[in-house]
């Protein structure tokens, strides 16, 4: 295996680990509103998937870089300084942004399992790649309407 698939996978591992601090916060923040629950299952499915990467990685020789893991989640939590129109507590605003850069991880996670089975076939130690895929447009229709659905609540 290559050079640039290994740091491709450790890049992807820190990303990861970014949406599964995200994806956790987000649903903390919205236990108890409307959002709570399909966040909840959003979030487990988000780690759950972090671990299968993990999974790949190792059947492929590759471990996290635990530097490019610390400064994604390092900047998962500066990420939470921004005010977003409230400065101690959470917003409608906050819940949109994070509902979008959900989205966008969720977006990187298909286009990995993606180029995973162009370059390494359709599973890796049993782990379906395409099922991995669908699950991940799974997710991103689901952040979608929820994005919708909180951006309509935030601006109007």
């Amino acid at each position: 295996m290559g050079d640039m698939l290994h740091t491709y996978l450790q890049d992807h591992h820190a990303g990861a680990t970014v949406g599964t601090e995200l994806a956790r916060r987000a649903a903390g923040a919205n236990r108890e509103t409307a959002y709570g629950a399909e966040l909840a299952v959003i979030a487990d499915e988000i780690a759950e998937d972090r671990e299968t990467l993990e999974r790949v990685m190792a059947e492929l020789g590759v471990s996290p870089s635990r530097i490019k893991d610390l400064g994604g989640w390092a900047m998962e939590k500066i990420g939470r300084l921004k005010p977003n129109n409230s400065l101690f507590s959470y917003s409608p605003l906050s819940r949109v942004v994070e509902l979008e850069a959900l989205a966008l991880g969720v977006t990187g996670k298909q286009a990995l399992w993606s180029a995973l089975r162009a370059t390494v076939g359709e599973s890796v130690d049993g782990v379906e790649l395409g099922e991995l895929s669908a699950r991940a447009e799974d997710q991103r229709r689901r952040l979608e309407e929820l994005r919708r659905r909180a951006a309509n609540e935030a601006f109007t």
